[in-house]
């Protein structure tokens, strides 16, 4: 298997929606998100797994921090490595971008909670954020009023993320919805771990959607009009995950006990629709 192959099933098998939005891109622009999409797959799935020791993970870490390292001095040995390194010159894919990815993904080993919402857009800034400024490069950014854009797009995902995942993230120990926010709405961790409905929990969701919907707004209005086509692929997700955003909300929250999901044809339709017809 070549490191394209590698990475583009890496890609595929992920299931993401951000795969449907590579679909439209150029060759060589599809070629090298396919790659750094993988990269952020891999090291993510480093800490995603419930199996591995949190040690483990740290090593694995510590591993894709040195092979980073390598691979920008000319030795990338990992095929995700081997396919991103001739795109980085092209698309300024810096080392820190993806050190600073793995940076992030080593704050879900030393960190499971978060006391207030300045705490996690720290770390969304470095899962999502870092991620956006280098898809924005790739996607053709020109102005750089553009990576503003991207950044804030990059949190609206996140915060989606985290709304869709908070049983799953229960399940791991981990919740991502800030202390101070559960106090202000009388929710308890541990009911929170006992996949526990309420009121009190719907409201707290609803408080955590409305600031998502408008980091949504704030990214689209920073977007400069000269960049507006060749971003049509961050677009295209920004209209699947505000569905998915629109579709837990219509499903009362209900995600405590399931991941609610679009269907592949639904996201399929979504990215088309901004393709072919310029709107969200």
């Amino acid at each position: 298997m070549t490191p394209q192959q590698y990475v583009q099933q890496k890609a595929v098998a992920s299931g993401s929606s951000f795969y449907y939005a590579f679909l439209f891109l150029p060759a060589p622009r599809r070629a090298a998100i396919t790659a750094f999409y993988a990269f952020c797959r891999e090291v993510d799935d480093v800490v995603d797994s419930q199996m591995i020791d949190p040690g483990v993970a740290r090593t694995k870490l510590a591993w894709w921090q040195s092979e980073v390292v390598k691979a920008y001095a000319g030795q990338p040995s990992h095929p995700v490595m081997q396919a991103l390194m001739p795109h980085t010159a092209e698309y300024g894919i810096a080392q820190r971008h993806l050190q600073a990815v793995i940076d992030g993904c080593r704050m879900d080993l030393e960190q499971t909670r978060y006391l207030d919402i300045a705490g996690l857009t720290g770390y969304c800034h470095l899962v999502a954020g870092i991620v956006g400024e280098v898809t924005a490069r790739i996607f053709g950014q020109t102005d750089e009023r553009t990576t503003q854009y991207a950044h804030m797009l990059g949190l609206a995902f996140q915060f989606t993320n985290i709304i869709r995942d908070v049983g799953e993230d229960a399940l791991l120990g981990r919740v991502y919805l800030p202390l101070s926010e559960l106090q202000q709405f009388g929710v308890k961790v541990h009911e929170l771990l006992e996949r526990r409905y309420s009121d009190r929990f719907t409201a707290l969701m609803r408080f955590q959607a409305e600031r998502a919907h408008r980091l949504y707004d704030q990214a689209l209005a920073l977007l400069p009009e000269a960049d507006r086509r060749a971003q049509k692929p961050g677009l295209m997700m920004a209209s699947i995950y505000r569905t998915l955003l629109r579709e837990i909300g219509h499903e009362n929250f209900q995600v405590l006990h399931q991941r609610i999901r679009l269907t592949p044809l639904r996201k399929f339709w979504l990215a088309w629709k901004v393709q072919a017809l310029g709107r969200m």
